[in-house]
């Protein structure tokens, strides 16, 4: 298990929150939603809470909103990875309510949050996994966030595994490895789970390449974003799989193949880098990247 002791500080999470809220929310919505967080911290009452985080989508709307750089660079420096691009309005305004949960009692605060996943539809699903970076006690939180990578809906598969800095910094190895190979089967874009890079591991290539020979054997297409994935623990092994693709993959495979031999310390990907030199120029000039293949990958 990863070790991070990262906690978002609550109050900075909560004027965020609002500050996009305002800029969204009609002056009705608004008032309401003030109404709703000033009974709870007044006097909580567990019935009110449950009614304002359900009731939100009737009162607030669900109108889109429009996240700004500014914005974004703002919702990262409050919690490093964390990018609500995305969210409407009932998902910001759920998000809020959520912040004011009790929280002093971590056993309680937990079962309230099992309880309410365990109830919730699939939009409030949605909310409160894509909320898991922002919430206290993050270490006990691993559990939940393992049910969400069990899910078969999208949205809050996505809500977990994509744009979410949670489970790079805090669930399992195993689990992390269900998510990654979750994504890959469910077609996800691989280059929008954050943390990557430091969650590596040699059995997670093992189980992507595994699961790519039963595609090929198939005749069934694999994302070429697995590459990323393999890249660090290329060897002798995974040599013939390398080879083939960069012989007879599509120019979407043999990029992403190649990029891998350019990270790659094995020697024998890097003797195959070098014979493509006008890809291994791009990669050397930053002009290919494995944000570059995914986001082409996923919009073709």
């Amino acid at each position: 298990m990863q070790t991070s002791t990262y906690q978002t500080d609550l109050t900075q999470a909560r004027e965020f929150l609002y500050k996009l809220i305002r800029q969204n929310a009609t002056q009705e919505g608004l008032q309401w939603l003030d109404q709703q967080t000033d009974k709870l911290q007044k006097e909580w009452n567990q019935r009110t809470f449950y009614f304002s985080f359900s009731s939100v989508p009737r009162f607030m709307g669900k109108a889109s909103v429009e996240y700004s750089e500014e914005t974004l660079h703002q919702a990262d420096q409050l919690r490093q990875g964390f990018r609500p691009q995305g969210w409407d309005l009932t998902q910001l305004a759920r998000t809020y309510i959520l912040l004011f949960l009790p929280h002093e009692d971590s056993k309680e605060y937990l079962l309230t949050i099992n309880r309410m996943c365990e109830t919730a539809d699939m939009y409030e699903q949605q909310t409160i996994y894509a909320a898991l970076p922002l919430l206290p006690h993050p270490q006990e939180l691993t559990g939940r966030a393992a049910e969400g990578v069990r899910t078969n809906m999208t949205n809050v598969f996505d809500a977990i595994a994509l744009h979410n800095p949670y489970p790079a910094d805090y669930i399992e190895p195993e689990a992390w490895n269900q998510l990654v190979l979750k994504a890959v089967f469910m077609g996800r874009p691989l280059y929008k789970i954050y943390g990557v890079e430091q969650r590596h591991n040699p059995e997670l290539a093992r189980m992507l390449i595994d699961f790519a020979h039963e595609r090929w054997a198939a005749h069934r297409e694999v994302t070429p974003e697995i590459w990323r994935f393999v890249a660090p623990y290329l060897n002798e092994e995974y040599l013939p799989d390398l080879e083939k693709t960069v012989k007879q993959g599509k120019p979407l495979e043999v990029e992403a193949a190649l990029l891998a031999c350019s990270i790659s310390t094995y020697t024998g990907g890097r003797q195959i880098l070098d014979n493509s030199p006008e890809i291994k120029n791009r990669i050397n000039n930053k002009q290919l990247s494995w944000n570059s293949i995914g986001e082409r990958y996923h919009n073709t």
